[in-house]
């Protein structure tokens, strides 16, 4: 049986299955990337909630494991070289894992590095504005008088799907083959429908290529159980 003692996460989330990959995530766009690519890749794991409602992400126990304080995170016990590993941000975890299983990532160096251009093309762009774009239409931000900083973020996701649509034409996927530039990507683009309610807003509907490659995506039953792992609390 593998042990984990020497992280400190797993004194404040014990795990019941030291021997299988320990995730630490919560359902946001964020922590779903994760949790779909380990349905997609069948690797035996067990999930922990860290509710960051609660700011639990900000745990001393957490952030000994991600020094940021945001989820997701991972224990892999079966590390490169056989022992065990932990891995903080996301775009980093999609990366390990496609390697470790050999899946969702090409072996074509031109295809690698195009997917790989996406997922950061994701991580630096298409994460931060929606992300930003939420604060202004569900949080806080809605009460803002001045209008021009939500403006700013409604103008910028709309290039951005602009940008993500045109790659989509003539494509199922992003990179042609479905890969963790997809995983990376989905939960973003649902949580602006499902969450953010900001269809209408960003016109989402006049997206034809991201609309087909949405719903693609979304009758995958790996993304459909993935969307909802780690179970919020009821």
């Amino acid at each position: 049986m593998a042990d984990l003692s020497s992280f400190p996460i797993t004194q404040r989330w014990p795990a019941s299955h030291p021997d299988r990959l320990q995730l630490y995530a919560a359902p946001t766009p964020n922590g779903v990337k994760v949790s779909i690519m380990l349905e997609e890749t069948g690797l035996p794991y067990e999930p922990h909630l860290i509710d960051i409602s609660k700011n639990e992400s900000k745990d001393p126990a957490f952030v000994s494991l991600n020094p940021n304080g945001r989820i997701p995170a991972i224990i892999d016990p079966a590390g490169p070289d056989g022992g065990a590993i932990a891995i903080w941000e996301s775009g980093a975890i999609l990366l390990y894992l496609a390697d470790k299983t050999g899946k969702l990532i090409s072996t074509a160096p031109a295809e690698r590095y195009e997917t790989l251009a996406w997922v950061f093309f994701q991580m630096s762009a298409i994460g931060p504005t929606f992300g930003q774009l939420g604060f202004f239409l569900r949080w806080g931000g809605k009460d803002y008088e001045d209008k021009r900083p939500r403006q700013r973020f409604i103008d910028e996701s709309t290039r951005l799907l602009g940008i993500l649509d045109r790659q989509l034409e003539g494509r199922d996927w992003i990179v042609d083959d479905y890969s963790i530039a997809d995983i990376a990507t989905l939960g973003w683009v649902n949580a602006l429908i499902e969450f953010y309610a900001a269809g209408d807003i960003l016109g989402l509907s006049d997206y034809s290529n991201i609309q087909a490659w949405l719903v693609r995506g979304l009758a995958r039953p790996a993304v459909q159980r993935g969307l909802h792992i780690p179970a919020r609390l009821t």
